[in-house]
């Protein structure tokens, strides 16, 4: 506990955190009535000009894409500059900025308690969100209106309507470049495998099985440091932390750890296993997800809300099963395979390995494909959304893509929570307990 919370008060606030997080509805309408606004013009950019940005979020995630970012254009690589920043809270904003300076020299990095006067600024090409999960939905769409591309973080939102919702304003905004930060799309062998598929090479893709496991001796996201500078109303706005999800008891332990509470996070779906999901519904044409049962307890980690391991199965329009297993209390994971009806791909880096079911033997030929080196895919993603505020290609991490893995992410975490199985109508954009 911190001097800003008494092991009391925290208790006393994670019960309140967890009547809030209480059942979600069993049987909800996910449609979003408001219009949507038509996006801002965007601003201008010459071939010689670098591409502005700002950084929404200042924490580890916001500031290693800073980092990652200010570096590749001292290197050479991309032609980028960070000229702003936003956060809540002080000390996260100024040690950002020291950084940001002393890699791009003089020039000053501007720092936003409030991130809409950052996404005022008419000088901004792009912004990169990595607020907590609660934030992504409300700063995307009100960068997206600002004139603003967008690279979210994962998850895309915390809820699934949210996911719609933004889903809906990037259509009606199609100029806009909005990038979700799932960075196995670039891997080369979901990329080979989406080829592999559509040509026929292992016939129907009839089940799929994948995973995100590790492990820690105390706890998951205990590594995120509690700083004794964070001072709610003086260095810190709480407040403004909690925004759509309504004010709360301040506690350190929760604005570091967020990623540990329900009412904050779905836990290991939303944070780990969306990296696997989202590359193996890219290789495959399946539709949206339309039946997810979930499972897991508090096996190892009693003191952590969200759960320490998850097994969860998804069902999906075009006839296909996808396992999933996820866990911060043991490493070893699942293979990534696609299992077709004659033959199967193993997937997840450079390799892309095609063998045959028995049967089918005569008619597949065995073989191993290897891709092009990346390199870093996290940077390689960073870096090909850049590439696309120049070019205005499409992005490869697309809001449609991530809008069918956020059926996943909260349909799992409901059948967790209360038990049994949940469904997904595209169609009517209805959500029940089956």
């Amino acid at each position: 506990m911190t001097d800003h919370t008494t092991r009391r008060d925290f208790l006393r606030t994670v019960s309140a955190v967890t009547a809030a997080g209480a059942l979600l509805p069993a049987e909800e309408i996910l449609a979003d009535p408001r219009p949507v606004p038509a996006a801002a013009p965007r601003v201008p950019l010459r071939p010689e000009d670098p591409v502005k940005l700002g950084v929404i979020g200042t924490g580890g995630m916001g500031t290693g894409h800073m980092e990652a970012l200010v570096n590749a254009a001292k290197e050479g690589r991309t032609n980028v500059r960070v000229v702003a920043l936003s956060d809540v809270c002080q000390p996260r904003m100024m040690d950002a900025r020291m950084k940001a300076e002393a890699v791009q020299g003089q020039s000053t990095v501007e720092l936003y308690g409030d991130y809409r006067a950052l996404l005022s600024r008419e000088d901004l090409h792009g912004v990169v969100i990595a607020s907590p999960e609660h934030w992504h939905a409300r700063m995307a769409e009100d960068a997206i209106l600002s004139g603003k591309d967008v690279y979210v973080e994962k998850p895309m939102t915390l809820r699934l309507k949210e996911a719609l919702r933004l889903m809906d304003v990037v259509d009606a905004n199609p100029k806009v470049r909005c990038n979700v930060g799932t960075q196995y799309v670039m891997i080369p062998s979901y990329v080979e495998a989406k080829g592999l598929i559509a040509k026929g090479a292992i016939g129907k893709p009839v089940w799929s099985q994948t995973s995100y496991c590790r492990n820690s001796k105390e706890g998951e996201w205990l590594y995120y440091a509690i700083d004794p500078r964070w001072q709610p109303g003086v260095t810190l706005d709480w407040d403004e932390w909690c925004g759509p999800l309504g004010k709360a008891p301040y506690s350190a332990e929760i604005y570091a750890r967020w990623r540990r509470y329900r009412k904050y996070s779905t836990g290991i779906i939303g944070d780990l296993l969306v990296h696997r999901i989202t590359p193996l519904i890219m290789a495959m044409d399946l539709g949206w997800p339309t039946r997810v049962t979930a499972s897991g307890g508090h096996y190892v980690d009693k003191a952590m809300e969200n759960h320490d391991q998850i097994n969860i199965s998804v069902e999906f329009e075009h006839e296909h099963t996808m396992i999933v297993a996820g866990s911060t209390a043991n490493e070893l994971g699942l293979e990534t395979v696609i299992r077709g009806h004659k033959g199967n791909l193993y997937v997840g880096g450079r390799n892309t390995v095609l063998r045959p079911e028995r049967l089918f033997a005569d008619e597949v030929e065995e073989q191993t494909i290897t891709g092009a080196d990346i390199g870093d895919s996290q940077d390689a993603l960073r870096l090909k959304w850049i590439d696309c505020i120049r070019t205005r290609d499409p992005v490869p991490s697309p809001v449609d893509l991530s809008a069918r893995v956020m059926v996943i992410v909260d349909l799992a975490t409901r059948s967790l929570w209360e038990g049994g199985a949940f469904g997904y109508d595209p169609a009517s954009r209805k959500v029940k307990k089956l």
